[in-house]
């Protein structure tokens, strides 16, 4: 066991998508999740990067996107995350059918997976979504009411649930979770693992598919680029970098994603992973109640702006 505490959970969940309207819409109008923080990808300026989540955009909420307006489509497969899930109340699946029957779009299942009722359904891109009704899922976090303006606050989606990871073996990426990150396995269905994290949670539980049959996976739309893992600060980052070091993986440097600070590495079977710090979050430049409606920029950015708004695509936020 690494001589620090356990990963909290996931942080966030970043994906590509080919257009930044298309994508917005589904995730604010359809999901009713609040875009939090609308920034450009720091490599890439040229591309919006969205941010969306709970009300405060808290840690454990987040999915976030690249959209690049004309990504050639991705194929999810072994060497990726296959599945991002979110968790809403207990009771609140048959509104969710109904709603994305109305809005027209086509659903999976829903089926029971752990005991847990879920919905499976497709963003714009083809990106694997789910919905999971758990027993005691309650409000959390800091959500307003008043941004339930979309989907009535008992039914609304409240956290992020888990992830799944497509892999050819599973055997080294299980053991990164259960010895290093402080996972333990809690079940297994067919050819899925269920690990929890032991400091408990919401965005706590990440499953594992072993699925050798399948094609690698190839980065575009519709496919998740990384997933971040919580680190409660600075220190505790520094740590992990020199732990997963260590264990012989190529480790990123720290960089500054100005709403936290990120490590990169990918674990095993090639997907690519960020532990990513608590602080100082999304309002140190906006805010509460404006979250998402400005472009922001980092300083190293700023004396471009003009170069960098003519350059993004145009986007309607609506209230």
């Amino acid at each position: 066991m690494i001589d620090h505490p356990s990963i909290l959970g996931i942080h966030h969940v970043t994906a590509i998508a080919s257009g930044a309207q298309t994508n917005y819409n589904f995730y604010t109008d359809v999901l009713g999740l609040r875009l939090v923080k609308r920034t450009v990808n720091f490599d890439a300026p040229d591309t919006h990067h969205f941010y969306y989540g709970d009300f405060a955009g808290q840690p454990g909420t987040l999915i976030t996107f690249f959209p690049f307006e004309h990504a050639a489509p991705g194929r999810i497969g072994t060497g990726m995350a296959d599945t991002t899930t979110f968790a809403i109340p207990e009771g609140a699946l048959e509104p969710w059918m109904l709603r994305f029957a109305e809005l027209g779009y086509e659903t999976n299942g829903p089926l029971k997976r752990f005991g847990a009722d879920t919905l499976g359904v497709s963003d714009p891109d083809g990106l694997r979504i789910e919905l999971v009704a758990e027993v005691g899922v309650k409000p959390n976090f800091s959500r307003s009411e008043e941004f339930y303006n979309r989907i009535p606050a008992e039914h609304a989606i409240r956290s992020l649930h888990s992830v799944s990871f497509c892999v050819e073996s599973p055997e080294r990426t299980a053991r990164l979770l259960t010895e290093t990150f402080d996972y333990e396995l809690i079940g297994e269905e067919q050819s899925r693992q269920r690990f929890r994290v032991r400091s408990g949670g919401p965005a706590g539980i990440v499953d594992i598919q072993c699925n050798p049959e399948r094609m690698r996976g190839q980065m575009g739309a519709g496919t998740v680029h990384h997933v971040a893992f919580r680190a409660r600060d600075n220190a505790e980052q520094l740590k992990w970098r020199e732990s997963i070091l260590a264990l012989g993986y190529n480790v990123t440097r720290v960089l500054d994603r100005q709403y936290f600070r990120s490590i990169y590495f990918r674990e095993p079977d090639g997907v690519l992973f960020e532990i990513a710090t608590d602080p100082p979050g999304f309002a140190i430049d906006e805010r509460l109640d404006t979250l998402g409606t400005a472009l922001k920029l980092p300083a190293w950015l700023e004396s471009r702006r003009t170069e960098i708004e003519r350059q993004l695509p145009p986007i309607n936020i609506h209230s």
